[in-house]
């Protein structure tokens, strides 16, 4: 597996056992422990996909999701957002950008693990699906849908 995963979270433990989780199902992991270093490690090394709190300190979540939707470069990264937050707010992330929403409550059961890389899976499945239609449209007569 070549993918590299993004996890941004202020917690330093829910960092460290996400970032466990996810390199022992054979995934690159990079880390930040803000929406400053996380926006800029998304700049700098494009992951594949972006699992993201979405209450940090220097730039929030929703900030976040908003600066990787208007650059060219980031835009089709897929994002997951963790949050503590109600799931009321699932439908405005989701509008904002996130192609998955996680409650961070979820994720501390045993399970939670399970949880994140399923949805890991889950997402880069999608953007690969994506991306051949995206690239037999343009075979099939030049039109993108």
């Amino acid at each position: 597996m070549n993918e590299t995963v993004l996890l941004i979270d202020d917690s330093k433990f829910l960092r460290r056992t996400n970032e466990l989780a996810v390199s022992r199902s054979g995934y690159r992991v990079l880390v930040a422990a803000d929406g400053d270093e996380g926006l800029r490690l998304a700049r700098e090394k494009v992951p594949d996909v972006i699992v993201l709190d979405i209450l940090l300190p220097k730039l929030s979540g929703e900030q976040l999701i908003q600066a990787l939707k208007a650059d060219p470069n980031t835009t089709q990264i897929p994002i997951i957002v963790l949050s503590s937050l109600p799931q009321s707010n699932e439908a405005k992330l989701r509008n904002a950008g996130a192609a998955a929403y996680l409650e961070k409550s979820k994720l501390a059961i045993e399970a939670g693990s399970t949880i994140l890389i399923q949805a890991i899976e889950s997402v880069l499945r999608q953007r690969s699906q994506n991306s051949r239609e995206s690239t037999l449209a343009v075979s099939d007569g030049g039109v993108i849908r």
